[in-house]
């Protein structure tokens, strides 16, 4: 059974992220013009994480690494490893989680 979610629709998760299509082993999400900081906290996710930068700029803090992500780049963040983003340049990306992220 095919699934479809509109990005336009679709509604805005508890950390601002556009939840799209998702089944049992993996889900997309959206993380759309979010707005530059420098507060964000640390965290750690039980899923492995994707991702792939439409516009923008932002650093990915992951284990003691800082990690330039612009247009074009994609990244990983594993499962269970400590991360956070600085927003830089208003930003947009697009990411895949095996499982899904709740």
């Amino acid at each position: 059974m095919a699934t479809k979610v509109s990005a336009h629709t679709a509604a805005a998760g508890p950390h601002g992220e556009i939840g799209l299509a998702a089944g049992e082993r993996l889900g997309m999400r959206m993380w759309r013009a979010e707005e530059p900081n420098a507060d964000k906290p640390m965290t750690t996710s039980p899923h492995e994480t994707v991702g792939y930068v439409i516009s923008g700029r932002a650093e990915l803090v992951l284990g003691g690494e800082t990690v330039a992500l612009a247009p074009g780049d994609s990244y990983l963040v594993p499962a269970g490893v400590e991360h956070t983003y600085r927003i830089l340049e208003t930003f947009t990306s697009v990411e895949a989680t095996a499982p899904p992220a709740k």
